[in-house]
C-alpha cells in the first residue's frame, strides 16, 4: 500500500485558485500493476463520488480493477482532504494538488481534461468551465480588462 502525490505546474496568468471542481471531478490516470508491471492503454478515471467496497468489507475505495494479464485484485482511493488548489503563488512550481492511496497500482500518468475552475487575481472572476486537455487554457477577464490563462500545464507523481 503506497501514497502517491499529484503534482502539478503551470504559468497562470491573471488566475488564481486552480483547482478540481465538485465531487464528480474525474482523475484520468493511467495505472501500472504492481505486480505484474502492466500498464494499460487506456485513460481510466476515478472520483470522489465513486466509492466500490474491498474484499473482506472492511473499507472502500474510489475503483478496484483486476489485472487483465495476471488477474489481481487492485484499488486507488482519492484522499478528498489532500486536494489542493494551485494559486498564482505556485505559478512555475510544482505543488501537489491531490493524493492517492494505492494497493497493488502505481499511477504513471495523468491527463488533465474539463472540469477545473479558477479566479481572476485582481478580479476574482469565476473561470467555472476549464478544460486542460491540450495543456493551454485562455480567457478574458471583462471586469479587469486583462487576459488570462493556464500555460504549459505538466505534471508528475511523487511517493508521499
Amino acid at each position: 500500500m503506497g501514497k502517491f502525490g499529484l503534482q502539478f505546474k503551470a504559468t497562470l496568468e491573471n488566475v488564481t485558485n486552480v483547482r478540481p471542481l465538485g465531487n464528480d471531478f474525474r482523475w484520468f490516470l493511467k495505472l501500472k500493476c504492481g505486480n505484474c508491471g502492466e500498464i494499460p492503454d487506456k485513460w481510466q478515471y476515478v472520483t470522489l463520488v465513486e466509492s466500490v467496497p474491498l474484499k473482506g468489507g472492511r473499507s472502500s475505495a474510489s475503483m478496484v480493477q483486476k489485472c487483465k494479464l495476471c488477474s489481481r485484485e487492485n484499488s486507488i482511493d482519492i484522499l478528498g482532504d489532500t486536494i489542493k488548489p494551485y494559486n498564482a503563488e505556485d505559478s512555475e512550481r510544482f505543488k501537489t494538488m491531490v493524493q492517492f492511496e494505492c494497493r497493488g497500482l502505481e499511477p504513471v500518468d495523468f491527463q488533465p481534461q474539463a472540469g477545473f475552475a479558477a479566479q481572476g487575481t485582481e478580479s476574482g472572476t469565476q473561470f467555472p468551465e476549464i478544460n486542460l486537455q491540450e495543456k493551454d487554457w485562455t480567457d478574458y477577464d471583462e471586469k479587469v480588462s486583462e487576459s488570462v490563462g493556464i500555460y504549459e500545464v505538466t505534471h508528475q507523481f511523487i511517493k508521499c
